[in-house]
């Protein structure tokens, strides 16, 4: 909350948008810190997806109660936000090219969703403005391996590369990309976390799991 309150602060941000509003709170706490917002788009479907295979998939009543807490812990700012309740590649249309300041990702976190939302948002920016977003971590395995892996890195980084645009790895996982025409790509870690970016050098789900029961066997044997 800090680190991007400081940043829409000092980028003068008056218009974004948050894909992956959840509870909504980062949204509350954006709006009561950053008081120079005047436009807060939210994205969110607030929908059990059959297509979606992670942990926060849960049944449509609890989406419900979680999008009603959304609107409750944001409801003091109710005549800045813009609430587009569905998938960004349902709703982008509605949103203006060139409209936004600054867009923050936290949708899905799979190789689908953040190809969707980067492709489909980055044209909402204007030019001179940011996009960035949220579990920028170099390990896809984020969760249990019943679950599609993140792929938020290394994804980010090759679309900054094909956009020609600067990113940089911010703490907390975070990144964000300039959009800056004309400034060429480049990757800059502020955090020292992130190598080699190839898929060659991910551990498999297989593997990965092999590494863990053999971790959970030492833990677990008399010598230990």
């Amino acid at each position: 909350m800090d680190l991007w309150s400081r940043i829409i602060d000092a980028a003068s941000v008056a218009s974004m948008a948050e894909v992956g509003v959840w509870r909504g709170d980062f949204s509350r706490e954006i709006l009561t810190r950053c008081t120079a917002l005047q436009r807060y788009v939210m994205i969110d479907p607030w929908a059990h997806l059959s297509d979606w295979n992670k942990p926060y998939n849960t049944e449509q009543r609890r989406f419900d109660e979680i999008y009603a807490e959304a609107m409750q812990q944001t409801e003091f700012a109710a005549s800045k936000r813009e609430v587009l309740r569905g998938r960004t590649k349902d709703v982008a249309a509605s949103i203006p090219d060139g409209s936004l300041d600054f867009v923050y990702i936290d949708g899905d976190h799979t190789l689908r969703g953040i190809a969707i939302d980067l492709i489909q948002l980055l044209p909402k920016v204007r030019e001179g403005g940011l996009i960035g977003g949220d579990d920028f971590t170099p390990d896809p395995w984020q969760h249990d391996l019943r679950f599609e892996p993140t792929l938020v890195c290394p994804f980010g980084v090759y679309f900054a590369e094909a956009m020609d645009l600067p990113i940089t790895a911010l703490p907390c996982a975070q990144f964000v990309i300039e959009k800056r025409t004309g400034a060429g790509f480049s990757f800059r870690d502020l955090t020292g976390r992130y190598g080699d970016l190839s898929l060659n050098r991910l551990p498999s789900g297989r593997r990965r799991l092999a590494h863990m029961r053999s971790r959970l066997r030492q833990m677990v044997s008399p010598s230990h």
